[in-house]
């Protein structure tokens, strides 16, 4: 007999929508499960059937106290996925925010800025976490980082053009050339509004970089906004297992989960590199357009008009790898979102991403992540 699920998730949101694709894809894998999917926003009060709703297990994308309450008296298991304030003690599974705002400035870092930018909202746990794992992350490399928040919600929110006023006054005050970092998508399409009221050049003046790669959203941006890629289906297939073996009486030691994320969608709002010198940066783009060809050094050097032993001191002075190891960088990087993101063969992407030979690809790959592109596909898969 199947058990009785319901599933309270909103589905106006790509990360809402990609958590029940994950959700659906253990449904798929199981067959053990009747669902019925409650779409709310995640401010409402809990559903007035809930209190009398004879089902088996819960998950829940809008869990508040109130609802916790009402579930409680139900004796009904829940798994929670909020990730908007305090923890309220459940079985949880969310996004790791902390490495996403760790990669989102390693992308930016990578392009050589050294002056940055936090943009999230205020009272959000999420955008806290995102912005402690971005500032740590630069700290560590030795910048420092300005912080700018608003609500989002409630009472206290201002008008759009009193908000884009303060955020225009807020980007101005940069040194340029710098990069932001924005808490999510929809705060990275207010960043480059108000790039365009102050007339910053995105992304030859100011990068910007959001999360949760909502591809409608990220494209409608002008420029398109690059994103960072949390792995929401994973989170839900991780809910969905957990509250699978709940509610066969399995005991779950660990009851906070988090999911690290996939990677970066780039596009055209951080496609530059941030370095003064004219023929570094051209050398730097040019790797980062063709390494997947198999290019070699001396055909970025001829590309750049610059001497090797040039381009081997200034790219060990801004980024600390020789002209080779950028190459294999991009290459290695490159391998990882195709191992993420698609079911190609390790031949093919071999080939998509400039290696002869499989075996060499392997070889590079193990040397960079200590792991073998299989084994890379697999955890994740985990």
């Amino acid at each position: 007999m199947k058990r009785h699920v319901a599933l309270i998730i909103e589905t106006s949101s790509s990360y809402g929508r990609d958590l029940l694709a994950g959700i659906v894809r253990f449904m798929r894998m199981h067959d053990e499960w009747s669902v019925f999917l409650e779409q709310r926003d995640l401010r409402k009060k809990p559903p007035a059937w809930l209190r009398k709703w004879n089902g088996d297990g819960i998950i829940s994308r809008a869990t508040t106290p109130d609802l916790v309450k009402a579930i409680a008296t139900t004796g009904v298991p829940l798994v929670e996925l909020t990730d908007r304030g305090e923890d309220l003690g459940l079985l949880q599974v969310r996004s790791d925010d902390h490495a996403i705002g760790r990669i989102a400035a390693e992308h930016l870092l990578e392009r050589g800025f050294q002056k940055f930018g936090f943009c999230g909202f205020t009272g959000e746990a999420w955008s806290k976490r995102r912005q402690d794992g971005f500032v740590e992350a630069l700290g560590a490399a030795g910048f420092d980082c300005d912080i700018y928040n608003s609500p989002w919600h409630g009472p206290s929110v201002r008008s759009w053009e009193d908000v884009q006023s303060k955020l225009t006054k807020w980007l101005k005050q940069f040194p340029r050339p710098f990069a932001v970092m924005t808490c999510n998508d929809m705060r990275g399409q207010h960043v480059l509004d108000a790039c365009s009221n102050a007339e910053l050049a995105v992304p030859e003046e100011v990068a910007v970089i959001g999360v949760d790669n909502d591809d409608l959203l990220c494209r409608i941006c002008a420029p398109p906004l690059s994103s960072v890629i949390p792995n929401a289906e994973a989170v839900g297939f991780r809910a969905a297992d957990l509250l699978s073996q709940v509610m066969n009486g399995n005991n779950i030691t660990e009851s906070s989960q988090v999911i690290s994320p996939i990677g970066i969608a780039t596009r055209q709002s951080t496609d530059v590199v941030a370095i003064d010198d004219p023929e570094i940066a051209a050398a730097l783009q040019f790797i980062r357009e063709n390494a997947c060809r198999g290019i070699s050094v001396d055909e970025v050097t001829q590309n750049a008009s610059i001497s090797r032993s040039t381009l081997e001191r200034q790219l060990r002075k801004y980024l600390g790898r020789t002209p080779q190891e950028e190459i294999r960088h991009v290459q290695v990087g490159r391998i990882q979102e195709l191992l993420l993101t698609t079911d190609l063969s390790i031949e093919r992407i071999s080939t998509l991403c400039g290696f002869e030979h499989p075996e060499y690809m392997h070889v590079v790959f193990k040397r960079l992540t200590q792991i073998t592109p299989g084994e890379f596909r697999r955890q994740s898969q985990a």
